[in-house]
């Protein structure tokens, strides 16, 4: 199996390593292509994969074949190389709001597609990635693409109509869960607590919560009760968080997310 990436920025990166570290396919097996040169030059001494800046010779030589470039350019380079595209090659995009149809009308024909949506997480192999298939992908090609995906994180099969939550809920809710870090930093530091020590502390709470979320399967209501302790600091903390309207605030931020989602 030859993978192929078009696009060699940081989630591409990702990906490549997370490829390599599970060992699913050698260096030799992964070709990459991007605009830029340097990056083109860095991803090869950094992984020991076949680079170019001709997309058309990666995608020659792809069975399965990663877009990873920004939305707004998607047009342009699909132009530049569907003449070179097997009708047989598993199409991965990982590009934010274009649709399987929108793929399917910018290739010209109709193509094996699986719309995907990483998130940043995928830099520390801890991705949750989205996944929806069109019907003429294969289950065997499904599965070979879910343990692509699954080399830096999690992944999970969702409806298309699905996507644009994902993105809220997911995609660009790292962006929140660091603002959540940073604020209850800045509180410890006001406390007293030297900077470095308080994002720690901080990040290390939320990555402990989240961990032992997946790992127990409890409810997230089930696991707040149990650190509520009656009369205690918890549960004053958590009834300034209610009086403020944090959890509406929340359910607003990813809606809006996956509005402008629906935008692209």
């Amino acid at each position: 199996m030859k993978i192929g990436f078009i696009g060699m920025g940081n989630m591409a990166g990702a990906m490549i390593g997370g490829l390599l570290k599970k060992g699913l396919v050698p260096p030799q097996d992964i070709y990459g292509a991007d605009v830029s040169e340097a990056l083109v030059k860095s991803r090869k001494e950094e992984f020991g994969i076949v680079t170019t800046t001709d997309n058309r010779e990666v995608v020659k030589a792809a069975d399965y074949l990663v877009l990873a470039v920004k939305p707004q350019y998607a047009k342009e380079a699909i132009d530049g190389f569907k003449d070179e595209l097997s009708p047989d090659t598993v199409v991965i995009s990982i590009m934010a709001g274009k649709s399987l149809q929108w793929l399917t009308e910018t290739i010209g024909r109709e193509q094996k597609l699986l719309r995907c949506m990483p998130n940043t997480a995928a830099l520390v192999g801890e991705a949750i990635t989205a996944v929806t298939p069109n019907s003429p992908v294969t289950k065997e090609e499904l599965e070979k693409g879910l343990e692509i995906l699954t080399s830096f994180g999690r992944a999970s099969v969702v409806p298309e109509k699905l996507m644009d939550a994902v993105v809220g809920v997911s995609g660009s809710s790292p962006a929140y869960v660091f603002m959540f870090i940073e604020a209850m930093a800045d509180a410890a530091v006001e406390e007293g607590m030297p900077r470095a020590q308080a994002y720690e502390f901080a990040a290390q709470a939320v990555y402990g919560s989240a961990k032992l979320m997946l790992e127990t399967g409890k409810h997230p209501g089930e696991l707040k009760d149990m650190v509520c302790s009656p009369a205690g600091t918890t549960i004053a903390a958590v009834q300034v968080l209610e009086e403020a309207g944090f959890r509406g605030t929340v359910m607003d931020a990813v809606e809006e997310a996956a509005a402008r989602s629906r935008e692209l």
